[in-house]
């Protein structure tokens, strides 16, 4: 009876969450309830909703306020030509860190199902529990994530793939290494967050399936308890995690080493399917996405963009039918330690074989990162300060141009519309000469910062930081609160890429990324407000990074404001000391 009873109240659970999910009491396997289907008819896909679909990078969340402070004198596959890439052995290793073995790179030939030929010999590496320990020995932030990002794809080198591969063509590294990628993240440390964390149905957990061509989402409302979570994936649904980064220190760590070698954010999904299922329709995204194989197999297909609109497209897509993506390019079973790279709007899909459960995770990048984004911050501003400052962008159009010009004139032959079309093409290129280009970049720098995941300190770290200032109450009093900076302390920057000192209106504002949140836009952009007394200290901690500099070496005015500079950002936890300070 309790057993039963457990059941019937499960039921009720589904049927109250709405229509996606029928679940038969005696069979426990997923039906496809008529009428429910989110996929439109070939040819009829619905304008995108935004960026994020598909693989997306993770919802955000509503703001909590904006940061604020200010700082003054007084402290304020079926390989087809010219898509896959081939894998060469690379003979160039990663400085101070062992170069993994190239004893049996997989062969890049023709990968079709589960016969795909696999190398005899398994391709070799550190741990990534070791390699993450030997990173935090490297000074320089950026040389921390070239060699992360190194690990990655071996053996092909990060030349290589920027050369061939990269917004270009689909990656398949074959490793025959079940361990490569172990440490990451697993089923059990899913399990584990499940239990642990408060993960939200729609915020932080999917529920999905494809089944006979329709593509479902069966979220019930509130938190995502393990029972009715694991009764989901046993009835034939994929579970995807929209931001495991904020949950598992491990995948924060990985990412937050790894925007810098991007310079656009690096978020991750994890995917964990049942054997013998599909979550997801065919569909391209608007990331580079990086497969990584953890656990089981799966069987994934690769298409190519359909038409010029749809290559490196700035939106993802909608769900399609298996009838208007044609061939795939690339198909291939990817087995754990394997890697699947493909640029943004290459179409896929991944379903598991029969026999085992699929866990990857995807990670991406280079969201709204394109030239076309940087000229959508450019453009408006340029042609406002034209408008202010040149005359000829201020005076009144012709009297009569509404005459000839607009589309039911486009084809009329009248010597006013040469002269029309010839006047405004002259105002455009003059906008180059007033375009801040300079200013637009810093506004791009600041959105990648509101991206950002907060950097995760090392042990080392954090004793020569804010957060190993040893202030606590004790004895009914308060001991150690005191930041002892002087003359002499030696400081730099935490990381290279956590700050940006930005124009605004009238004012300076120095953007940061410590103080932000691991779940994507849950905080608003942190920022403190900068005197000009101070501009030339902060520029000359950014030259001097990755080397320590004395304080009194810091260009401002006096010496106490050279202290006031170098303790409000210690504060911040933008500055770490080359020695723990010592209490006064």
């Amino acid at each position: 009876m309790e057993a039963a009873a457990r059941v019937s109240a499960l039921w009720v659970y589904r049927s109250a969450a709405g229509p996606g999910l029928s679940v038969s009491l005696r069979s426990r396997r997923i039906k496809k309830r008529p009428k429910q289907s989110k996929r439109g008819v070939p040819g009829d896909c619905p304008a995108p909703a935004g960026p994020g679909k598909g693989e997306q990078l993770g919802a955000p969340l509503p703001g909590r306020g904006a940061a604020g402070g200010k700082l003054g004198r007084s402290r304020k596959g079926k390989q087809r030509e010219g898509y896959l890439a081939p894998m060469q052995s690379q003979t160039s290793g990663l400085q101070g860190i062992p170069r993994p073995q190239l004893a049996g790179v997989a062969p890049m030939g023709a990968v079709r199902g589960a016969s795909s030929p696999r190398p005899q010999e398994p391709i070799t590496g550190p741990s990534l529990h070791g390699l993450l320990q030997e990173l935090g020995r490297v000074q320089h932030s950026r040389q921390r994530a070239a060699k992360l990002f190194e690990w990655l794809i071996a053996p092909i080198s990060p030349q290589q793939f920027f050369e061939q591969s990269w917004e270009k063509k689909p990656l398949l590294i074959q490793r025959h290494n079940p361990g490569y990628y172990q440490g990451l993240f697993s089923t059990a440390t899913f399990d584990a967050i499940l239990r642990d964390n408060d993960v939200q149905f729609g915020v932080n957990l999917d529920v999905t399936s494809y089944v006979d061509g329709t593509r479902e989402t069966h979220n019930p409302a509130g938190r995502a308890l393990p029972a009715v979570v694991w009764d989901f994936y046993r009835n034939g649904c994929s579970l995807r995690m929209l931001n495991p980064q904020a949950f598992s220190t491990t995948v924060w760590h990985f990412l937050s080493i790894l925007q810098e070698q991007f310079g656009s954010m690096a978020g991750a999904n994890t995917y964990l399917t049942p054997a013998g299922t599909q979550g997801f329709a065919p569909h391209y995204d608007d990331i580079e996405a990086f497969v990584i194989q953890l656990e089981g197999k799966k069987h994934w297909r690769v298409y190519g963009p359909r038409n010029d609109a749809e290559v490196l497209p700035q939106f993802s897509s909608c769900n399609f039918a298996q009838e208007v993506i044609g061939e795939p390019i690339l198909e291939t079973i990817l087995e754990a330690g394997d890697l699947l790279y493909f640029p943004r709007g290459f179409i896929h899909q991944g379903d598991c074989l029969p026999d085992a459960h699929s866990l990857h995770i995807t990670v991406s990048s280079y969201q709204r990162n394109s030239w076309g984004d940087l000229l959508e911050k450019l453009l408006p501003t340029a042609l406002q300060m034209a408008t202010e400052e040149d005359v000829e962008y201020r005076q009144g159009l012709p009297i009569d141009y509404l005459e000839y010009m607009g589309v039911l004139n486009s084809d009329v032959v009248d010597s006013r519309r040469g002269a029309f079309i010839e006047r405004v093409q002259n105002l455009i290129k003059k906008l180059v000469d007033y375009a801040p280009i300079d200013a637009a970049v810093d506004q791009k720098a600041k959105l990648f910062l509101h991206d950002c995941l907060p950097p995760m300190l090392t042990e080392h770290e954090r004793a020569l930081s804010i957060h190993g200032v040893p202030a606590r109450w004790e004895d009914g009093d308060v001991r150690d609160a005191d930041i002892p900076i002087k003359k002499g302390t030696q400081v730099r920057l935490l990381r290279q890429g956590i700050i940006r000192l930005c124009n605004e209106g009238n004012g300076l504002l120095l953007y940061y990324t410590t103080e932000n949140s691991r779940v994507y836009h849950k905080e608003e952009p942190k920022y403190l407000e900068i005197d000009p007394e101070f501009t030339d200290g902060i520029e000359f901690l950014l030259s001097s990074y990755p080397k320590y500099v004395c304080v009194e070496t810091l260009p401002c005015d006096t010496l106490d404001d050279k202290i006031s500079l170098a303790t409000f950002l210690f504060e911040k936890g933008l500055l770490i000391t080359k020695k723990p300070l010592v209490p006064i």
